[in-house]
């Protein structure tokens, strides 16, 4: 009996052996697989700095003006700026435009574009006139403009007050204007006439490019009899 019980002491504490040796392996195993599953995590780094406003101005390059300007035009070209500035786009992210302007509206302006591009007011495109075939082009296009010798949309027989670099336009799709014949330019920006509900990229009194280019002293053609949505002017024309 003695021999026997030793005999089986001696099996199960080879068994228990072997059994921990398995367990030990399967558990080495798992932790090796845990730690090759678990990828490395890179430390996180300061997060992305806001976008902030900018803006840079210099005289006109010829390119830049292209048949926007013509013999004739009430104001020399030494006399208009080109500003390259930033704005929020309708892609919420901020873009980089241009737009010719006379040199005594270039403070009012950037007063203007800061305060939209702080209130995140999005902007379809800023580009020169010299990039369209015409007004009308342009408009389609939903572009944001200023400087143009050009006469008054729908009434040929006066001047623009484009053609003196103290007007701007601003999506002209979502802020269309109607002229004093009661048509729609652009064309495709009919459906924007209605105001209400407020839509990305409309202007509406009080809001904050409306305010700003109150506080700067211009006038929004939003107010005429004929409205202008579109339109901001240093004199109210």
């Amino acid at each position: 009996m003695p021999c026997r019980g030793g005999h089986r002491s001696v099996w199960g504490v080879r068994h228990i052996s072997a059994a921990a040796a398995v367990t030990a392996a399967l558990c080495a195993a798992a932790l090796a697989c845990s730690t090759q599953a678990a990828p490395s995590r890179a430390p996180a780094g300061p997060p992305d700095p806001p976008a902030r406003f900018s803006a840079r101005v210099a005289p006109v390059p010829q390119d830049k003006l292209g048949a926007s300007y013509r013999a004739g035009c009430p104001v020399p070209p030494e006399r208009l700026r080109l500003i390259r500035m930033s704005h929020w786009g309708f892609d919420g992210r901020a873009h980089s435009g241009e737009m010719v302007v006379h040199q005594d509206a270039v403070r009012p302006l950037l007063q203007v574009f800061r305060r939209a591009f702080e209130a995140r007011f999005p902007i379809r495109r800023m580009r020169v006139m010299a990039e369209y075939r015409d007004d009308a082009e342009a408009m389609a296009d939903d572009n944001t403009s200023a400087f143009n010798c050009r006469p008054v949309t729908g009434d040929p027989r006066r001047l623009s007050r484009h053609a003196w670099g103290d007007a701007v336009d601003i999506n002209p799709v979502e802020n269309p204007y109607v002229d004093v014949h009661g048509v729609v330019h652009p064309a495709n920006g009919r459906g924007h006439l209605r105001r209400s509900p407020v839509r990305p990229g409309q202007i509406h009194p009080d809001d904050a490019v409306s305010t700003a280019f109150r506080e700067a002293g211009w006038q929004w053609g939003g107010r005429w009899a004929n409205p202008d949505y579109q339109h901001f002017s240093a004199n109210g024309a």
